[in-house]
């Protein structure tokens, strides 16, 4: 038998595998795990399914069909963004996917319904203007993603794209509901197509409502007005909405044109006061 003896390995302290497993923690190289939040991005993933649904509802001459899925993906874009707040699950790939899915059902989906409904019979005349609005959709979404965190919340620079996609969609809505012949209309919707599409990436400014608050109370009068709403609405949905969005179109210009004269009428007023102060002096 031999002689030597029996060396006992040095076993690892139960302090320093402590010390290995947080090490690894703070490890920036180790990955972990990523995902995504499932909430928002369901309404994201409706909103794009509704555009894609309505360019598909087009190419079978269902313009109804799909003048109503661009309100539908117009409410869910709405809803994700808030319910995002709400459940504070904001990330940068939502932003990033809520800006694709609103080019798809915002600015490509109106584009393509009003030109096979109306504005095919324009010719060359026609594809432009339609592509007039689809650019600008694309260019009023990348100026708002590089604005985001600069830009004031309350207001919009330019008008939002669902708002644009409402105003065409409508059209086409009330077109087909009162039986109008979209061949006898086609220069009028040629000029609310481009009209939109130069509103959206103009700078005038746009109420935003983002500064209403859904977490707080309101008075009992402020939910009979609501369901008021509702009910008006629903008296001739077609109608209603697209009047409801072509003002809110028309709103932009007016408020900016009374800012222009507030502004030039305070200037006035601060130019007289100054020469007064001059006279005075001498």
């Amino acid at each position: 038998m031999s002689n030597r003896k029996l060396v006992d390995l040095p076993t690892p302290s139960k302090k320093a595998s402590q010390d290995s497993d947080t090490s690894s923690d703070n490890d920036p190289t180790v990955k972990r795990r990523r995902g995504i939040y499932l909430l928002p991005n369901l309404f994201t993933t409706a909103c794009l399914f509704a555009g894609f649904y309505a360019i598909v509802a087009s190419m079978t001459g269902r313009f109804e069909s799909a003048a109503m899925a661009i309100f539908i993906a117009m409410v869910m874009d709405g809803l994700d963004g808030r319910v995002a707040r709400l459940t504070n699950t904001q990330s940068d790939f939502g932003a990033q996917y809520d800006s694709l899915a609103d080019m798809v059902s915002f600015g490509l989906a109106p584009a393509l319904v009003v030109f096979q409904w109306s504005l095919s019979g324009l010719g060359k005349l026609g594809w432009l203007a339609a592509f007039v609005y689809t650019a600008s959709a694309a260019l009023r979404l990348a100026r708002f993603n590089t604005q985001v965190g600069i830009a004031d919340k309350n207001y919009f620079q330019g008008l939002a794209s669902p708002a644009a996609a409402a105003v065409v969609a409508g059209m086409i809505w009330v077109g087909m509901d009162y039986q109008l012949d979209p061949v006898v209309l086609k220069i009028p919707v040629l000029v609310i197509t481009v009209m939109v599409g130069l509103l959206m990436v103009s700078n005038i400014r746009y109420k935003s409502f983002k500064d209403l608050d859904l977490k707080g109370k309101v008075p009992f009068v402020a939910v009979l007005a609501v369901m008021l709403v509702f009910v008006f609405i629903s008296t001739d949905p077609p109608l209603v909405l697209f009047s409801i969005f072509m003002l809110y179109a028309f709103s932009g210009p007016v408020l900016t044109l009374k800012d222009v004269r507030a502004k030039r009428a305070s200037r006035r007023s601060q130019a007289t006061v100054d020469k007064e102060k001059d006279k005075e002096q001498d």
